[in-house]
């Protein structure tokens, strides 16, 4: 986050409260917080999933943000000479630095930071005193701010057993939206190819004439008396002069057995 003065803002404006961490005063802040938003992001969605990775952000946004204007408002209260309450922060490393705390939380692992060698759950802290004075201009307490959401939301997901509420709702949004989408898809979807396919409905013998290998599963066209996946033969064809020539016959295969099949077909 980077500081500096605010004059004849005004107060409760919302807006600013949550759009602030997007905005970045140069190329460079956007550019260095977005590549430290690609390296954290791809491990944290990962590990956590798309939707409570999103929950997550969220929470982490709104909570640096808190943090940020309580902190700035006590040193106003304590008679701070240099009032951080009238000044302003932006950027997304409240955020970043809350990611940071949730990321090494439960590592054992040591990092390499500019020169030292620190266990990687101290490397935020480390982090925000080596900002803070070699990089004049950013902000102390929005990156403070940062920590205190990590931590703050690493204490409530320990105590919390039950659903996450936001995940639930960032779900639910998805679902609306991407209905259209989903319900488009499976007007466009082609035709099954013919041949057959795994499934798990039951086979029809009428209409398309599938038939259901209960070997494997696979649903093979009605012109063929042997499972194309693994060669067991149709059950309701019964053919006594095929029988019991592999194995002592197809009805009792192992899955193992049923795997190789497979391997040895596709491998021709």
């Amino acid at each position: 986050m980077v500081e500096g003065r605010k004059e004849g803002e005004k107060y409760g404006d919302l807006t600013r409260f949550f759009l602030s961490a997007f905005y970045h005063l140069s190329e460079t802040h956007f550019f260095y917080n977005m590549t430290s938003l690609l390296w954290k992001g791809i491990q944290l969605e990962t590990s956590m999933g798309s939707v409570e990775f999103a929950s997550m952000v969220t929470a982490l946004l709104g909570l640096s943000q808190g943090f940020t204007l309580l902190l700035s408002k006590g040193l106003l209260l304590l008679g701070n000479e240099v009032p951080y309450y009238d000044q302003y922060a932006v950027g997304f490393s409240g955020v970043l630095f809350g990611m940071k705390i949730v990321l090494n939380a439960w590592s054992d692992d040591y990092v390499f930071l500019h020169g030292m060698v620190i266990p990687a759950k101290y490397a935020a802290w480390a982090e925000l005193l080596l900002i803070q004075a070699f990089i004049p201009g950013t902000s102390f307490i929005g990156h403070l701010s940062g920590i205190l959401a990590g931590l703050a939301y690493l204490w409530v997901k320990r105590s919390y057993s039950g659903p996450d509420p936001l995940a639930l709702l960032i779900s639910g949004i998805t679902n609306v939206v991407s209905w259209p989408v989903k319900f488009a898809q499976r007007l466009l979807r082609p035709g099954r190819r013919q041949g057959g396919r795994v499934g798990r409905r039951p086979a029809r013998e009428s209409g398309r004439g599938l038939w259901r290998c209960s070997a494997c599963t696979y649903d093979n066209s009605p012109s063929a008396n042997i499972c194309e996946m693994c060669n067991s033969e149709r059950e309701d064809r019964v053919f006594p002069q095929r029988q019991h020539v592999q194995d002592g016959g197809n009805s009792d295969l192992s899955v193992d057995e049923i795997r190789r099949r497979r391997l040895q077909r596709f491998d021709r």
